[in-house]
């Protein structure tokens, strides 16, 4: 007999679990990224970029809460440490980057992987008839997938 998580199959929602341990190890990354391209951004695009990474920062801080709150209502444990972000992260990690094109560029790229991270997840909590997940996971990628726009658009 298959065990019950919120009327949910055990199996699938620790599956779920793990990968959103995943996300989240890749959203502090990026948290961390956009923190420093919000203190190092230099040239005429200053003002502009130091606002946006801000802004870009204050989001992703809600969603690590978001994705660590998902998790123990899945009840997993989130992931919490700086070495564990870092051995499961694939976003680039982003060191010393203070021009304008380079920093956006970066932004780009973490949130490519942040995406398919989230599709995965999409897909496999759809699967696990797991709405909550679902919900989370479509309304970031909804968002995402303008920022990209947003900054592909900015890049020209």
């Amino acid at each position: 007999m298959n065990t019950m998580i919120l009327g949910l199959q055990k199996d699938k929602i620790n599956d779920l679990a793990l990968d959103l341990n995943e996300l989240l190890a890749n959203f502090q990354v990026y948290y961390q990224n956009l923190r420093g391209l919000h203190w190092n951004i230099k040239g005429k695009s200053f003002f502009e970029l130091h606002v946006k990474f801000e802004e870009l920062y204050t989001d992703a801080q809600e969603k690590v809460d978001l994705v660590a709150e998902r998790i123990l209502t899945l009840e997993g444990t989130p992931l919490h440490t700086f070495e564990d972000y870092l051995s499961l992260a694939t976003v680039p990690v982003g060191k010393s980057i203070s021009k304008d094109i380079d920093a956006v560029q970066l932004v780009v790229n973490s949130l490519d992987k942040l995406i398919k991270i989230e599709r995965n997840i999409l897909d496999k909590s759809d699967d696990a008839n797991d709405e909550g997940t679902n919900s989370l996971m479509s309304d970031f990628i909804a968002e995402q997938e303008k920022t990209v726009w947003m900054m592909k658009a900015w890049l020209g």
